[in-house]
């Protein structure tokens, strides 16, 4: 089976709870620790094998193209500076030999939509999709990576999944399951954000997703829902008539920086692995917490 070369980001939203900090910085720009939520995302994708990246943005977020660009002032002063690891680090935001495309989503009409309208960049072939608020951190291997050797031993759709309280099943597309493998289970059925008492199960759909190209056309016939939005989990809905799809329990830790709590939980565990900063870190916490 191929390898998935195209990765689609959606990254058009308006990151609402984070106000007034998104308020002219997309939220994919926020950074944990030392880089934005966007590149680790864009890492994970290229580890994963990916050549070519397809943003789904607004108008309003330049400035994730604008990182991935090319700083030719920046870069000039950290050379003749001498700050080679500081101009690496500029240079290294997208490696050399991947291509990035930006893709207008005019309309906020939900994540389907924004799905879809990377259509003409995907073409038809299977392709991955990585939400940047959804930070996760693979052990061995990123998130997509692992699900990109699923893909590659079943040609099948792979959907990332992790158990959550019952009680949180309303701000997830959920799934019942059958068996199929150790991490990997067959969808039966999915279902948006159910309330706990109609939720099939406690396992829920998160930020990462490879789909087949099928998708494209079912979205397409997708009846808009609440606030006119389409959802990707109604195309997926559609798509299990028709070919059997995956979904996978990936090895790793997964930070859900769209909220508050998960932002600062991601920041200050990532410091805590951090060169430069993790001792320094462990014992300003120990000293926060003594001094309680």
């Amino acid at each position: 089976m191929a390898a998935i070369r195209k990765v689609v980001f959606p990254v058009a939203g308006l990151g609402t709870r984070f106000l007034p900090a998104t308020k002219s910085t997309p939220k994919e720009m926020l950074p944990i620790v030392d880089k934005p939520l966007i590149q680790y995302g864009v890492e994970e994708a290229v580890e994963a094998g990916a050549d070519s990246l397809v943003f789904i943005t607004s108008r309003k977020k330049h400035s994730i193209s604008d990182h991935f660009d090319t700083a030719f002032e920046l870069e000039t002063r950290l050379e003749k500076g001498g700050k080679l690891a500081q101009l690496a680090l500029v240079q290294g935001a997208l490696p050399a030999g991947v291509r990035r495309a930006h893709v207008p989503q005019h309309q906020p009409l939900g994540l389907g939509h924004a799905v879809l309208c990377g259509r003409d960049a995907v073409g038809d072939e299977a392709f991955g999709v990585i939400l940047a608020d959804d930070l996760i951190k693979g052990t061995a291997l990123g998130a997509l990576g692992q699900m990109v050797q699923v893909y590659k031993e079943t040609g099948c759709s792979v959907l990332a999944v992790e158990e959550v309280e019952p009680d949180q099943t309303n701000r997830y597309g959920i799934v019942s399951t059958s068996p199929h493998g150790r991490r990997t289970e067959k969808v039966d059925a999915i279902v948006e954000k159910p309330d706990p008492a109609d939720a099939p199960s406690n396992l829920a759909v998160v930020g990462r997703y490879i789909l087949t190209p099928r998708i494209f056309d079912l979205l397409e016939q997708t009846t808009p829902g609440a606030g006119g939005e389409i959802q990707l989990t109604d195309a997926i809905a559609a798509l299990l008539q028709e070919e059997t799809v995956l979904c996978y329990r990936f090895d790793g830790k997964r930070y859900d920086c769209g909220s508050k709590l998960g932002f600062v939980q991601a920041t200050v565990e990532y410091a805590l692995e951090h060169e430069e900063l993790k001792d320094r870190t462990l014992e300003y916490l120990r000293d926060l917490v003594a001094g309680d």
